[in-house]
């Protein structure tokens, strides 16, 4: 049945009326018969036409409301009725042709139908789709796992892809999720003593895992192994981690000085996939990681002759690319401040900049357009890629003047305490000025102090020259390279993709929640930081998959929007006190299936699982 509008025109007038139809078969086929006259709906929403129409087929084969109707929709349905009755067909009948049961038909008692235990499903089914897809489980199997250490495995993985939490919690959230019944496990006795042994039992694994996992994306995702890029992040600890001798203080990119941290490097494909990683002790320096990286990428995925590395500018020693070049690979990098002030003629002289457009990223809704423009030189075997960003050119403008203008307020109190004699040897004013200057190098180079031991005073004198240099370099820098067979602009296009791996970092650090460590055994740490990198393995291929699909929604907003479609259990009470419990998935909403069809995944989670509980059990 459906409704459907009809119009009439009398007197240049036109009018509106909606009457309820009913397919049915022929010897010429389905035709559509009108059942009665429903009168003027235009006061209701289209939308609710439909649930009308079910009302209407329910109350014709004697099914009540389990909600009280309005009175609207009981004048509506007696309509109907009468309709029906006027047919000489009994409104106990179905209205058309009855559908085929597909199992036994059973009385229910609608007052009594509950529905429990409902679980969020639609994110961890799409993680484990994508587990299923990558081979993980073959890749285990390969690694001796057994049944049990794999599915423990997936779920410590699916907790840092879409909750993260330490091993004391991750047992909780797994029972609060559909994992269970999606992996066909029972999950209520799981506990943090079976995670701890399964990160133990992991760690002597992970450089085979991430090998052959390599191999599968690969093969599934056709990627080329090409260009790796390769940066550094750090992570930091709660606690002292006495036992961890990685564990030491050095520079920390999270702002935590106070802590005791691990240097974490990571190499990605062009296409952002991971290709290693290594944990480094805390004070490793970014040039001395590059050496140890290269070894353990060539052990994992095989490096080969004519391949090219991209670092940024904290590797960008001569040591580092002469050791890439010892491996008959090539290099692109950012040259080093000092190196770029030698090309200030030619960025003044603004010739044969060629300008190129940056298109925001699909998956950062706030990155803007943005122009580069960009200059070919060549000088020996090096090629270079002078680039000018009008972003970027900003960006420093005001990095510059608030360094500079804490520089300033920190030197006239530092003036104030050397007139006041707070200060006296000029030993002790040179350390002061000194670290005065390592606090602020980018404000304190445009300056020079003296102390004036007669006077007891600070000299200072403005070099306004420098100032005028560095104003002119705002937004500028320098790639260079070993390729002599490239553009300026395929240099510096295939070096912005190094910010997939800061966002690798990105990732691993918040939504993986990667920091901060709460482990004090390095073997512990080292897997803690693994499992965060298998999670990023499968968000890539999601965002990837997604992508692919004109889809350019982040990981963290699918998984949001799919934490609704849950999995439950229904339980349908009969007169003789049992009861009928089904356990089964809710129909997905239609952003539900939208994301679904993108990704390539069933719309359906699981199959229902049917029991009959006896009264005397609590019914």
């Amino acid at each position: 049945m459906y409704i459907r509008k009809k119009t009439a025109k009398y007197k240049d007038k036109t009018y509106e009326r909606y009457v309820l139809v009913e397919t049915v078969m022929t010897e010429k086929g389905p035709r559509q018969k009108t059942i009665c006259d429903l009168g003027d709906l235009k006061a209701r929403p289209a939308g609710e036409w439909l649930a009308l129409v079910r009302k209407i087929e329910g109350a014709l084969v004697g099914q009540d409301e389990l909600l009280p109707e309005s009175v609207e929709d009981k004048e509506i349905i007696d309509k109907a009725k009468m309709a029906f009755a006027a047919r000489g067909q009994s409104v106990t009948e179905p209205p058309s042709a009855p559908q085929k049961n597909e199992g036994p038909v059973i009385a229910v008692l609608p007052d009594k139908v509950s529905v429990k235990e409902v679980r969020p499903a639609g994110h961890v089914h799409v993680g484990h789709a994508f587990w299923s897809r990558l081979g993980i489980d073959r890749v285990l199997d390969a690694a001796g796992f057994s049944d049990k250490a794999k599915w423990l495995t997936e779920v410590m993985v699916m907790n840092r892809l879409v909750h993260p939490g330490s091993e004391l919690a991750m047992s909780d959230w797994a029972r609060e999720t559909a994992l269970g019944d999606i992996l066909g496990v029972d999950l209520a006795t799981l506990n943090e003593d079976a995670l701890y042994r399964n990160l133990d039992r992991i760690h002597p694994n992970r450089h085979a895992i991430e090998t052959a996992l390599s191999e599968n994306e690969k093969s599934l995702f056709n990627l080329e192994d090409t260009v790796f890029f390769y940066d550094l992040t750090s992570t930091y600890f709660e606690g002292k981690a006495l036992a961890n001798p990685l564990a030491q203080r050095g520079y920390s990119r999270d702002k935590r000085p106070d802590c005791k941290q691990v240097v974490i490097g990571l190499a990605i494909g062009r296409e952002g996939f991971p290709k290693g990683h290594e944990v480094f002790a805390g004070n490793m320096t970014d040039n001395k990681s590059l050496k140890p990286m290269l070894d353990a990428l060539d052990a994992r995925v095989g490096l080969r002759p004519g391949q090219t590395v991209v670092v940024d500018r904290g590797m960008a020693f001569d040591a580092n690319l002469a050791e890439i070049r010892s491996r008959k690979l090539h290099y692109i990098v950012a040259t080093r401040q000092s190196e770029r002030d030698q090309w200030l003629d030619d960025f003044e002289e603004n010739a044969d900049f060629q300008g190129i457009v940056r298109e925001p990223s699909p998956l950062n809704p706030f990155q803007k357009k943005s122009k580069v423009e960009v200059a070919f030189r060549r000088s020996g075997d090096v090629t270079y890629a002078l680039c000018r960003s009008e972003g970027r050119e900003e960006k420093d403008r005001a990095i510059r003047e608030k360094h500079e203008k804490r520089f300033l307020v920190d030197l006239e109190k530092l003036k104030r305490r050397v007139e006041a004699g707070k200060l006296k040897s000029p030993e002790a004013v040179g350390e002061a000025i000194g670290r005065l200057r390592e606090r602020y190098p980018r404000g304190a180079r445009y300056y020079q102090i003296n102390y004036d031991d007669a006077t007891k005073t600070l000299r200072v004198e403005h070099d306004e020259n420098k100032k005028n240099k560095a104003k002119l370099l705002d937004g500028t820098y320098v790639l260079k390279t070993s390729k002599s067979e490239i553009s300026a602009e395929e240099v510096w296009r295939t070096y912005i993709l190094l910010t997939r791996a800061e966002s690798a970092f990105r990732s691993m650090k918040s939504p993986l929640s990667e920091r901060p460590i709460f482990h004090h055994l390095q073997h512990r740490v080292e897997t803690h930081i693994f499992l965060c990198v298998l999670a990023y393995h499968l968000q890539v291929a999601i965002e990837n998959t997604l992508l692919e699909s004109g889809v350019h929604d982040s990981w963290a907003m699918v998984r949001d929007r799919l934490l609704t479609h849950s999995v439950c259990s229904v339980s349908l009470p009969t007169p003789e006190g049992d009861a009928l419990e089904i356990r089964k998935d809710t129909v997905p909403e239609p952003e539900h299936r939208r994301l679904y069809d993108a990704l390539g995944v069933a719309a359906k989670i699981i199959d229902p699982i049917k029991k009959w509980v006896s009264a005397k059990l609590g019914f």
